[in-house]
């Protein structure tokens, strides 16, 4: 139970860092203010998934390329901020959940107001 205290402890304060690390990229191609949903780190601390969602259109192909441009960056500000014995090395996962989401509410407001 310790250990996975300790796994949920590290992903949140990855997951903090990264939510203001990636509001200092100043890439084009990564859209304003991206939402980190959540953090995976390995059990090996090696890697670290990081789902991001971005509200709004975008060209998926373009913040991907944006993101794998900025992870040498973020991996040596996270070694910086979250104090780790190695810094994981970030995968950068777009997450269409909270999108989907919103869409599901609009579907279901309409449904409510007769307008389905």
């Amino acid at each position: 139970m310790g250990s996975n205290f300790k796994q949920n402890r590290v992903n949140e304060e990855i997951k903090r860092a990264v939510a203001s690390i990636l509001a200092e990229v100043k890439d084009p191609r990564i859209p304003p203010m991206p939402t980190v949903v959540s953090v995976e780190v390995s059990g090996d601390q090696k890697y670290a998934k990081i789902y991001l969602s971005f509200l709004g259109s975008y060209n998926e192909s373009e913040v991907k390329k944006g993101l794998k441009a900025c992870t040498g960056y973020v991996r040596r500000r996270i070694g910086e901020t979250v104090r780790m014995r190695s810094t994981p090395e970030p995968i950068f996962i777009l997450d269409h959940s909270l999108e989907q989401g919103i869409r599901i509410n609009e579907i279901l407001k309409n449904l409510e107001d007769g307008n389905g």
